[in-house]
């Protein structure tokens, strides 16, 4: 049986950045994240092995003098000042694409508040990074998570429109369509997807019908894996979810001659290549 790693799959730049971060602070002493510095349960906790501690906002309030990596998801304004007045020493991994999208973000709040338009994300509600863009604009833009929420808008107003890096850009396509639509005022579109994202859909579709199976590797708590996963499964039916080595089963590679083992941007390479010896091993 033939198993082949796909090579556009793993970490992309912003998770990379962060995660050798880490590994540099640490071996300093003690280092906290504020949430999961990656959407990967195996990933975290090597890390974890390491002395990196996961923590929450509210754990944060409670610090005072010590280290916090900021994760690639970036931090709103509030966890600076925070960080500043509780004498916390901020270890700064935001991904720069996100950086840049904060900044355009409050830039274009700077706007709509002189003309009385409105920030609109598309983008999932409660992610890091969602949180982080609406918190520039003081929690007043609109979240469109899925078209029954475009009824929020205004479309007598002004609308300047963004969406989270990671989303789909089939997705954000047709939220411009709909909005554009409907809008009886100037519509401002920022196409704000990580290109590193949006690429791999097409990468991901040739490899996944190349193979008679689909390993797809990555932590439940992503966003991107759960996305990916899909574009899989619909090119190939013999597609699998799979977090690590424990979650193999014999049934899954019946008949197959050849196996491919793709994952989120989430997803770290060495697990990848865990699963990749495990089968060769058994073949």
């Amino acid at each position: 049986m033939k198993v082949e790693i796909d090579e556009n799959s793993g970490f992309c730049f912003g998770v990379v950045n962060a995660i050798t971060k880490a590994e540099e602070e640490l071996q300093h002493g003690r280092l906290y994240c504020i949430g999961d510095i990656v959407h990967n349960s195996l990933e975290v906790e090597r890390l974890k092995q390491l002395g990196l501690s996961t923590i929450d906002h509210n754990e944060f309030a409670r610090l005072n003098a010590c280290r916090v990596l900021f994760r690639a998801h970036g931090e709103p304004p509030s966890s600076y000042e925070l960080a500043k007045k509780n004498g916390i020493e901020v270890i700064d991994a935001s991904c720069p694409v996100v950086l840049n999208l904060q900044k355009k973000i409050r830039e274009a709040y700077e706007e709509v508040r002189a003309n009385g338009g409105q920030i609109v994300i598309y983008g999932k509600r409660g992610h890091a990074e969602v949180n982080g863009l609406v918190a520039q604009t003081n929690d007043e833009a609109l979240i469109i998570e899925q078209e029954e929420d475009l009824k929020s808008i205004d479309f007598s107003r002004p609308i300047i429109l963004f969406s989270q890096t990671t989303k789909s850009l089939d997705g954000f396509k047709r939220v411009v369509e709909l909005v554009k639509e409907s809008a009886r005022a100037s519509v401002v579109v920022n196409d704000t997807i990580c290109r590193k994202v949006a690429n791999r859909i097409p990468q991901l579709k040739d490899f996944a019908a190349r193979h008679d199976v689909i390993l797809f590797v990555s932590g439940e708590k992503s966003s991107n894996g759960k996305q990916l996963f899909e574009v899989c499964r619909e090119v190939n039916s013999r597609t699998y979810f799979v977090q690590g080595v424990k979650d193999l089963r014999d049934e899954m590679f019946d008949k197959a001659g050849s196996v491919g083992i793709s994952g989120a941007t989430s997803t770290p390479r060495w697990v990848m290549e865990e699963i990749k010896e495990e089968l060769e091993a058994k073949s």
